[in-house]
């Protein structure tokens, strides 16, 4: 659980160095990024694509409690970002996409589909904003999610609802949504 331990240690410098000598919120959004990237990629071609599709081992499956199978990529994410939501780490992350297959991962603010939308029409650049939800400030940032392996391409083209059947590997499919309270 490497991801859980970096982003408590940044959240817990950025608390200790305080509001004003802080660190930069796009700078922090950035390093947790590269975190979740980093993981999420790594899981995707190690252990679903390694095992599923290269060995024939197991699969990753949705319902994989039941099926006793693996979780999806999406799924640990979204495991990670409810964890880390559970601690209060003073930021919150998220998968979404303006294709999702689960509508909870639909963006639900003007901000979050422009940043999707940005992503996708811009291969290999972050948006960046800010909104107010709540009657709090937060600076969002949006990172291209990619298409890593072909098990992200096959799930996500064979899936009985996803909306789009044409992703192809390397492509951006989504991003991964990084908010922090102002």
């Amino acid at each position: 659980m490497r991801i859980f331990a970096f982003i408590l240690a940044l959240a817990t410098l950025l608390t200790a160095c305080g509001e004003k000598t802080g660190i930069a919120p796009q700078r922090m959004a950035d390093a947790i990024f590269a975190v979740i990237e980093a993981d999420r990629a790594s899981y995707t071609n190690n252990v679903v694509n390694r095992l599923q599709n290269e060995e024939g081992v197991i699969k990753a499956e949705e319902h994989w409690k039941d099926k006793q199978a693996l979780p999806l990529p999406a799924q640990m994410l979204r495991m990670g970002a409810e964890r880390v939501a559970e601690q209060e780490a003073g930021f919150n992350y998220a998968l979404l996409s303006l294709w999702a297959i689960n509508k909870q991962n639909a963006p639900r603010t003007d901000l979050e589909k422009q940043g999707l939308e940005f992503v996708m029409d811009n291969p290999g650049q972050n948006f960046y904003g800010t909104e107010n939800l709540g009657g709090t400030e937060y600076y969002t940032a949006i990172y291209p999610d990619v298409a890593v392996s072909p098990a992200c391409v096959s799930c996500h083209n064979d899936h009985i609802d996803s909306p789009r059947t044409d992703f192809e590997l390397g492509e951006t499919m989504g991003g991964v949504v990084i908010r922090i309270p102002l």
